[in-house]
């Protein structure tokens, strides 16, 4: 990577501690630059709003507020970040109304890391 590149940024929200750290492990190894992490919606829309990543991987089912809500309020404030969905409820209506609100990905849970790494690279391009 040369100076003039930027690496891309990225917030990571999921409750699930485990999995967290295992996204944080795989996007750092791939040359992606973790911003900031939540466990549930309130804080990963906090922290989009703040830092204004290019890309925020959010879950649809956090507590407190589900991702779902964290991209309309995104959206709603023309934040610039792109949003990428995780879930394990991937049926063909989750996934259409998670792009409906304005998510330009899906990653279904359990995933592989080149399946993560793959639907960033589509997605930032």
């Amino acid at each position: 990577m040369s100076v003039s590149e930027k690496r891309q940024t990225i917030v990571i929200a999921d409750d699930d501690a485990f999995l967290r750290e295992m996204l944080r492990l795989l996007l750092r190894s791939d040359d992606y630059e973790v911003i900031g992490e939540a466990a549930n919606g309130a804080v990963a829309f906090d922290l989009c709003r703040k830092l204004r990543p290019d890309v925020a991987l959010l879950d649809i089912n956090m507590p407190v507020k589900d991702g779902l809500s964290v991209l309309e309020e995104l959206k709603s404030l023309n934040c610039p970040s792109k949003v990428v969905m995780m879930s394990t409820e991937a049926t063909l209506d989750r996934v259409k109304l998670a792009v409906a609100k304005g998510a330009k990905g899906f990653i279904v849970k359990p995933f592989s890391a080149a399946s993560v790494l793959n639907e960033l690279r589509e997605r930032l391009q």
